[in-house]
């Protein structure tokens, strides 16, 4: 599924036209499976869809399935291109024009390419100054402009997490992401990790009186990875497989699994990479 063209259903309607249209033109494709010029536009469509990037959205709509839609907006034949831009119809199209003349169309209903700042680049910006709260707020108006791309949802879901908004994190991923599972999978493993936040200072503390204490060192590496300090949760959990990698049956190694599992993903990738390096160098 593509985040920039998607079919529609009377139920989604509201959602994935009328409110999305408020930040960006919505070109909503009414076509039917025995119509033959409608097998020539809706790929064309789909694939400039691709190529605009999110200059415009593709709504497309089975007139035969939601017959209401068509008659609301007066379809009379198919295919037909109608275009929604702030909750208004615009402009539209009928037939299977050409590929320069839809070019040409499109082109003038599109957002000037100027205009269409990435909305995860920006948040991600934001969330590199600590600014969350904007950065959250970027990111629900996206989502709300596109509501089937996964990776602004788990975005959101992230930056969720640094605010310590962990309970509202976990009811959105409890929703399927299937276009992003290994992303959704770490982002649970990580959120498991933060139930088990704790002050970290008593734990230092009593490491630097004992420091072969393994099992308080440990729950430091736990506490660590809670407040999302990875390289120093990291660092603690090799520091007790290197001491004694027996442990509690390899407790070390297990923790360190289960961060490498938390931070799955190209964000942390060579993080992990020189950790799992780390890892293998102190076991053989």
């Amino acid at each position: 599924m593509s985040q920039f063209s998607f079919d529609v259903s009377i139920e989604e309607f509201e959602i994935k036209v009328l409110q999305a249209s408020l930040q960006v033109p919505v070109v909503v494709d009414f076509w039917a499976p025995w119509c033959g010029p409608c097998q020539t536009l809706k790929p064309m469509l789909e694939k400039l869809a691709e190529e605009y990037q999110g200059r415009f959205l593709l709504a497309k709509v089975n007139s035969d399935e939601y017959p209401q839609l068509a008659g609301h907006f007066g379809v009379r034949s198919i295919p037909s291109v109608k275009v929604v831009f702030q909750g208004q119809l615009v402009d539209e199209f009928n037939g299977a024009l050409p590929e320069g003349q839809v070019r040409q169309f499109l082109d003038r209903i599109a957002l000037p390419a100027g205009d269409n700042a990435n909305p995860r680049e920006e948040a991600a910006a934001l969330a590199a100054e600590g600014r969350f709260e904007e950065a959250l707020a970027r990111l629900v108006e996206a989502s709300q402009a596109n509501p089937q791309d996964q990776a602004v949802q788990l975005d959101a879901i992230e930056v969720l997490m640094h605010l310590g908004r962990n309970d509202e994190a976990a009811q959105l991923l409890a929703g399927e992401f299937k276009d992003e599972p290994e992303r959704a999978g770490a982002l649970r493993a990580r959120l498991a990790l933060a139930q088990g936040a704790a002050d970290t200072e008593p734990l230092e503390a009593k490491l630097a009186a004992n420091p072969d204490d393994h099992a308080t060192r440990l729950e430091l590496a736990k506490a660590y990875a809670a407040q999302s300090r990875f390289r120093e949760a990291l660092d603690a959990a090799l520091e007790v497989v290197r001491r004694d990698r027996f442990f509690d049956e390899g407790a070390g190694r297990k923790a360190l699994l289960q961060f490498f599992e938390a931070l799955a993903g190209e964000q942390y990738d060579d993080l992990v990479r020189e950790y799992r390096r780390k890892l293998s160098a102190a076991l053989n």
